[in-house]
């Protein structure tokens, strides 16, 4: 296994988010993570090279858009992390709110090819829990699928496995109504400090 830096995907590390999370062609209409982040007309109405630019326009906030793993110097991964409050999750029908705490939701696990394997999304779901502690959250959730140990889609494996969350000190606080990838996704939470 590597050995891996994670830091906030800021401004000046903006490059290095675009080279996980941009398209091949500048004008592609990919999803840089947005489609999660946004609600959902905005995200269709963003076109090309506007979610990228959208995309950049968060890295300046004070809150970082999400972290990004480091095997030397090369970029290797991103992980999505926010205040549940400010996310689309904050008023989904499909994905319940357990308690009133000031949650911070990670929904978004991606690996570069060449990568996985070597233990990249862990160390990005440690490096996401961190950035959200250090930023004052009490708790943390993520929205994976409970695949049973079967093999998950890589298009959909963005969401993380029931395991890949055990393993980092989540447990399961909720079913949920999504699915993704033919698997139900369910609810899991990692309390930081207590509710």
């Amino acid at each position: 296994m590597p050995e891996l830096e994670i830091h906030p995907a800021t401004h000046a590390r903006f490059a290095d988010m675009a080279a996980v999370l941009g398209p091949k062609r500048p004008d592609a209409s990919v999803c840089w993570c947005l489609s999660h982040r946004i609600d959902s007309a905005t995200n269709t109405a963003l076109r090309g090279t506007e979610r990228g630019e959208y995309a950049e326009r968060l890295t300046r906030k004070r809150v970082a858009p999400g972290v990004l793993a480091y095997d030397g110097d090369e970029v290797v991964g991103w992980a999505a992390v926010a205040p549940r409050s400010q996310l689309p999750f904050a008023r989904s029908r499909l994905i319940p709110h357990v308690d009133e705490q000031p949650v911070w939701s990670i929904w978004c696990i991606r690996v570069r090819p060449g990568h996985r394997r070597q233990g990249v999304s862990h160390a990005l779901l440690d490096g996401a829990v961190d950035y959200a502690w250090a930023k004052g959250a009490p708790a943390v959730e993520g929205y994976p699928v409970d695949n049973r140990g079967e093999r998950v889609d890589m298009t959909m494996a963005y969401v993380g496995t029931r395991g890949l969350f055990e393993r980092a000190g989540f447990e399961l606080a909720a079913t949920t109504d999504s699915v993704s990838a033919g698997f139900p996704r369910v609810l899991m939470r990692r309390q930081l400090e207590p509710s």
